[in-house]
Protein backbone atom coordinates (compact mmCIF):
# COMPACT_ATOMS: atom_id res chain seq x y z
CA UNK A 1 0.00 0.00 0.00
CA UNK A 2 1.17 3.54 -0.67
CA UNK A 3 2.74 5.59 2.09
CA UNK A 4 0.42 7.45 4.47
CA UNK A 5 1.39 10.49 6.48
CA UNK A 6 -0.23 11.74 9.68
CA UNK A 7 -1.50 15.26 9.08
CA UNK A 8 -3.69 17.73 10.89
CA UNK A 9 -6.80 19.58 9.82
CA UNK A 10 -5.61 23.03 8.82
CA UNK A 11 -8.99 24.75 8.78
CA UNK A 12 -10.53 23.71 12.05
CA UNK A 13 -13.05 21.11 13.21
CA UNK A 14 -15.83 19.52 11.19
CA UNK A 15 -19.48 20.14 12.03
CA UNK A 16 -23.05 19.73 10.80
CA UNK A 17 -22.10 21.34 7.49
CA UNK A 18 -19.88 18.33 6.71
CA UNK A 19 -20.87 15.20 4.77
CA UNK A 20 -19.08 11.98 3.85
CA UNK A 21 -18.88 11.27 0.12
CA UNK A 22 -17.88 7.64 -0.34
CA UNK A 23 -16.85 6.84 -3.90
CA UNK A 24 -17.58 3.54 -5.65
CA UNK A 25 -17.01 1.00 -2.86
CA UNK A 26 -18.69 -1.70 -4.97
CA UNK A 27 -18.49 -5.39 -5.78
CA UNK A 28 -17.31 -4.14 -9.18
CA UNK A 29 -13.78 -3.85 -7.78
CA UNK A 30 -13.61 -7.27 -6.11
CA UNK A 31 -12.56 -10.39 -8.05
CA UNK A 32 -13.15 -8.82 -11.47
CA UNK A 33 -10.83 -7.43 -14.13
CA UNK A 34 -10.87 -4.23 -12.05
CA UNK A 35 -9.88 -6.00 -8.84
CA UNK A 36 -8.41 -3.51 -6.36
CA UNK A 37 -6.43 -5.47 -3.74
CA UNK A 38 -6.38 -2.69 -1.14
CA UNK A 39 -10.16 -2.61 -0.81
CA UNK A 40 -10.20 -5.33 1.85
CA UNK A 41 -7.82 -3.26 3.99
CA UNK A 42 -9.61 0.03 3.38
CA UNK A 43 -13.19 -1.22 3.80
CA UNK A 44 -13.16 -1.33 7.64
CA UNK A 45 -11.90 2.27 7.74
CA UNK A 46 -14.51 3.47 5.25
CA UNK A 47 -17.21 1.58 7.16
CA UNK A 48 -16.09 3.18 10.43
CA UNK A 49 -16.49 6.67 8.96
CA UNK A 50 -19.85 5.82 7.39
CA UNK A 51 -21.20 4.19 10.57
CA UNK A 52 -20.20 7.23 12.61
CA UNK A 53 -22.38 9.46 10.38
CA UNK A 54 -24.68 7.30 8.24
CA UNK A 55 -27.23 10.09 7.86
CA UNK A 56 -24.43 12.36 6.57
CA UNK A 57 -23.07 9.80 4.09
CA UNK A 58 -23.61 9.68 0.34
CA UNK A 59 -22.36 6.63 -1.56
CA UNK A 60 -21.65 6.82 -5.28
CA UNK A 61 -21.87 3.85 -7.62
CA UNK A 62 -20.15 3.66 -10.99
CA UNK A 63 -22.62 2.02 -13.38
CA UNK A 64 -20.98 0.37 -16.41
CA UNK A 65 -22.40 0.42 -19.91
CA UNK A 66 -24.93 -2.28 -20.65
CA UNK A 67 -22.79 -3.66 -23.50
CA UNK A 68 -19.74 -2.79 -25.67
CA UNK A 69 -20.34 -0.04 -28.22
CA UNK A 70 -22.30 2.18 -25.83
CA UNK A 71 -21.07 5.52 -24.56
CA UNK A 72 -20.28 9.00 -25.83
CA UNK A 73 -16.99 9.75 -27.58
CA UNK A 74 -14.00 8.00 -26.01
CA UNK A 75 -16.30 6.13 -23.63
CA UNK A 76 -17.37 4.02 -26.60
CA UNK A 77 -13.76 2.89 -27.10
CA UNK A 78 -13.38 2.46 -23.35
CA UNK A 79 -16.27 -0.01 -23.14
CA UNK A 80 -14.98 -1.91 -26.14
CA UNK A 81 -11.66 -2.29 -24.32
CA UNK A 82 -13.43 -3.31 -21.09
CA UNK A 83 -16.17 -5.46 -22.59
CA UNK A 84 -15.76 -7.89 -19.69
CA UNK A 85 -16.87 -5.11 -17.33
CA UNK A 86 -20.13 -4.26 -19.08
CA UNK A 87 -23.34 -5.17 -17.31
CA UNK A 88 -24.20 -7.93 -19.77
CA UNK A 89 -20.91 -9.69 -18.90
CA UNK A 90 -20.82 -9.10 -15.16
CA UNK A 91 -22.63 -11.24 -12.59
CA UNK A 92 -25.81 -9.87 -11.00
CA UNK A 93 -25.11 -7.44 -8.20
CA UNK A 94 -21.67 -6.41 -9.46
CA UNK A 95 -22.60 -2.74 -9.32
CA UNK A 96 -23.96 -3.02 -5.78
CA UNK A 97 -22.21 -1.44 -2.81
CA UNK A 98 -20.13 -3.80 -0.69
CA UNK A 99 -22.52 -5.48 1.78
CA UNK A 100 -21.40 -3.69 5.00
CA UNK A 101 -21.96 -0.33 3.30
CA UNK A 102 -25.16 -1.30 1.49
CA UNK A 103 -26.60 -2.11 4.93
CA UNK A 104 -26.31 1.58 5.86
CA UNK A 105 -28.75 2.67 3.11
CA UNK A 106 -30.95 4.26 4.37
CA UNK A 107 -30.25 6.59 6.13
CA UNK A 108 -27.21 6.91 3.84
CA UNK A 109 -28.01 7.95 0.26
CA UNK A 110 -26.83 6.62 -3.10
CA UNK A 111 -25.93 8.51 -6.28
CA UNK A 112 -25.37 6.55 -9.51
CA UNK A 113 -23.03 7.83 -12.21
CA UNK A 114 -21.81 6.75 -15.61
CA UNK A 115 -18.50 8.63 -15.60
CA UNK A 116 -15.66 9.18 -13.14
CA UNK A 117 -17.01 12.38 -11.63
CA UNK A 118 -20.10 12.22 -9.40
CA UNK A 119 -20.83 15.86 -10.26
CA UNK A 120 -21.60 15.21 -13.95
CA UNK A 121 -25.16 14.24 -14.84
CA UNK A 122 -26.37 14.07 -11.24
CA UNK A 123 -28.09 16.25 -8.66
CA UNK A 124 -25.39 15.63 -6.04
CA UNK A 125 -24.41 19.29 -5.69
CA UNK A 126 -28.04 20.36 -5.31
CA UNK A 127 -28.72 17.66 -2.72
CA UNK A 128 -25.73 18.70 -0.64
CA UNK A 129 -26.42 22.41 -0.88
CA UNK A 130 -30.03 21.83 0.19
CA UNK A 131 -28.65 20.30 3.39
CA UNK A 132 -26.23 23.17 3.97
CA UNK A 133 -23.15 21.08 3.24
CA UNK A 134 -19.98 23.00 2.44
CA UNK A 135 -17.38 20.43 3.58
CA UNK A 136 -16.80 16.91 2.26
CA UNK A 137 -14.86 13.95 3.60
CA UNK A 138 -14.07 11.98 0.44
CA UNK A 139 -13.24 8.27 0.74
CA UNK A 140 -13.31 5.31 -1.64
CA UNK A 141 -11.76 3.89 -4.79
CA UNK A 142 -9.76 4.50 -6.87
CA UNK A 143 -7.58 7.32 -5.53
CA UNK A 144 -6.32 8.27 -8.98
CA UNK A 145 -9.53 7.82 -11.00
CA UNK A 146 -13.03 8.30 -9.54
CA UNK A 147 -11.87 9.64 -6.16
CA UNK A 148 -9.76 12.20 -8.03
CA UNK A 149 -12.79 13.18 -10.10
CA UNK A 150 -14.84 13.65 -6.93
CA UNK A 151 -12.14 15.68 -5.17
CA UNK A 152 -11.31 18.03 -8.03
CA UNK A 153 -14.98 18.57 -8.89
CA UNK A 154 -15.67 19.44 -5.25
CA UNK A 155 -12.78 21.91 -5.26
CA UNK A 156 -14.20 23.62 -8.35
CA UNK A 157 -17.60 23.90 -6.63
CA UNK A 158 -16.05 25.53 -3.57
CA UNK A 159 -16.28 22.72 -1.03
CA UNK A 160 -13.70 22.28 1.68
CA UNK A 161 -12.36 18.78 0.98
CA UNK A 162 -10.86 16.41 3.54
CA UNK A 163 -9.29 13.19 2.26
CA UNK A 164 -8.73 10.36 4.77
CA UNK A 165 -5.48 8.83 3.55
CA UNK A 166 -6.29 5.43 5.08
CA UNK A 167 -9.79 5.31 3.54
CA UNK A 168 -8.86 5.60 -0.15
CA UNK A 169 -7.20 3.02 -2.36
CA UNK A 170 -5.93 2.29 -5.84
CA UNK A 171 -4.57 -0.65 -7.79
CA UNK A 172 -1.42 1.46 -8.31
CA UNK A 173 0.78 2.51 -5.38
CA UNK A 174 2.71 4.92 -7.58
CA UNK A 175 -0.24 7.00 -8.75
CA UNK A 176 -1.98 6.78 -5.35
CA UNK A 177 1.09 8.40 -3.80
CA UNK A 178 1.32 10.90 -6.66
CA UNK A 179 -2.24 12.11 -6.05
CA UNK A 180 -1.62 12.61 -2.34
CA UNK A 181 1.55 14.53 -3.18
CA UNK A 182 -0.43 16.67 -5.63
CA UNK A 183 -3.05 17.53 -3.01
CA UNK A 184 -0.43 18.43 -0.41
CA UNK A 185 1.76 20.52 -2.69
CA UNK A 186 -0.71 22.14 -5.07
CA UNK A 187 -4.16 22.08 -3.43
CA UNK A 188 -3.32 22.62 0.24
CA UNK A 189 -5.70 25.58 0.56
CA UNK A 190 -8.65 23.45 -0.54
CA UNK A 191 -7.73 19.82 0.17
CA UNK A 192 -6.63 18.50 3.56
CA UNK A 193 -5.11 15.00 3.82
CA UNK A 194 -5.29 13.35 7.23
CA UNK A 195 -5.88 9.90 8.70
CA UNK A 196 -9.41 8.84 9.58
CA UNK A 197 -8.84 9.03 13.35
CA UNK A 198 -8.13 12.73 12.99
CA UNK A 199 -11.35 13.20 11.02
CA UNK A 200 -13.50 11.32 13.51
CA UNK A 201 -12.02 13.26 16.43
CA UNK A 202 -12.74 16.55 14.65
CA UNK A 203 -16.28 15.57 13.58
CA UNK A 204 -17.92 15.54 16.97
Amino acid sequence: MGRMEQGHLQHGPLGENCAHLCVDMQNLFVDTDWHTPWMKRVLPVVERIARAKPDRTVFTRFIPAERPGEGEGTWRRYWERWSSMTLESLPPGAADLLPPLKALVPPAEVIDKRVYSPWVGSDLHERLRARGVDTLVVSGVETDVCVAGAVLGAVDLGYRVVVPTDAICSSSDETHDALLTLYRRRYAQQVETVVSDEILRAWG
